[in-house]
């Protein structure tokens, strides 16, 4: 079973049944032959879309390439209508079409023999998060297959208000694994981004984080810095305590007690110091800055990451710019 998404939010589900098809909505493309392949659809994009992602325009090509070389006639297909809150199903009947609406879109198309539909609230949590993925056309699990089918009903003959799945409880197992995995994942995609960042953006990214805790910022210039890549102080100037010293390693390999030792060189009484490396530290490194006469601070990237979710509230615009976020509202518990 497949699942063919509508358009963004499902503008288009009354087209797709109105017309009897499931269709994908790449009409600059013009007609394509049925056997085309995967980079043939990478060069058209590509041509018609020089200043998109390359990473846009192969996930593009990945799902184009699905509704016409992968999926078959006879193979189950769903379609989500969001607003109200059920899936159609039907079978696929034809091989590939050129088949764009009045207006000339999603010309690509399968043409659709749509007999059933599914209340969105009946299905567990489980199938409803499978079911959840941003991709316009996927393959759909089989487990979750399998629920759909068995909830079907013909078409029309949905209650007005079937009778909702319970909500989840907070310390549902299933909801709490979706969660963690959510949370994980997003995680790490942080930790991708800001190590994706230049050393030049790491260390204005590093200065921001200290800016958004109440100090001043000088930055080193590019070339011999002695070992302090930014200056924080409340004055900005270092003549007031507490005067922190940065030091940022944006490298793979982690720092070990010869480059602790070398950044503690000079130091003194007063002077704070934080060592950020995205490669982390040995363990020599860490015993060596736990020894040291004047309080330092390891900072490896998932240290980095936590800081800077903290504190992106209370970063300047340029800091944000560096990794931009977007605000996720999950349910509490």
């Amino acid at each position: 079973m497949w699942l063919v998404r509508a358009g963004r939010g499902g503008e288009f589900v009354e087209d797709f049944l109105a017309r009897g098809v499931v269709a994908f909505d790449a009409s600059d493309l013009g007609p394509l032959d049925g056997t085309v392949t995967k980079d043939e659809l990478l060069r058209r994009y590509a041509t018609l879309f020089p200043n998109e992602k390359e990473g846009s325009r192969a996930s593009w090509a990945s799902q184009l390439y699905r509704l016409v070389r992968e999926v078959a006639v006879g193979d189950d297909v769903a379609c989500a209508d969001r607003e109200r809150r059920r899936y159609l199903l039907g079978k696929v009947v034809s091989a590939y079409e050129w088949l764009p609406d009045d207006a000339g879109r999603n010309g690509q198309a399968r043409r659709v023999r749509w007999t059933h539909e599914v209340a969105r609230d009946g299905l567990s949590v489980a199938t409803r998060n499978t079911l959840g993925s941003t991709l316009t056309v996927f393959r759909i699990h089989a487990d979750a297959a399998k629920e759909l089918l068995a909830a079907a009903v013909p078409l029309g003959t949905t209650p007005e208000k079937p009778p909702p799945t319970p909500t989840p409880r907070t310390d549902d197992p299933d909801l709490g694994l979706i969660s963690d995995e959510t949370f994980h994942r997003a995680g790490e995609l942080i930790e991708d981004r800001l190590n994706a960042l230049t050393w030049q953006e790491m260390q204005e990214l590093v200065a921001g984080l200290l800016r958004a805790m109440g100090f001043r910022t000088t930055v080193s210039a590019a070339g011999p810095d002695r070992g302090v890549d930014v200056m924080a102080s409340p004055d900005g100037l270092g003549l007031q305590e507490p005067r922190i010293f940065v030091e940022v390693k944006h490298r793979t390999q982690p720092m070990g007690a010869k480059e602790v030792r070398a950044f503690l060189g000079g130091r003194r009484k007063g002077d704070r110091c934080l060592y950020v490396s995205t490669g982390g530290f040995t363990k020599d490194a860490h015993y060596e800055a736990e020894r040291a006469d004047v309080p330092m601070t390891l900072v490896a990237l998932p240290r980095l990451r936590e800081l800077f979710v903290s504190l992106y509230d209370k970063l300047d615009s340029e800091t944000r710019a560096l990794v931009p976020l977007r605000l996720l509202y999950w349910p509490a518990g």
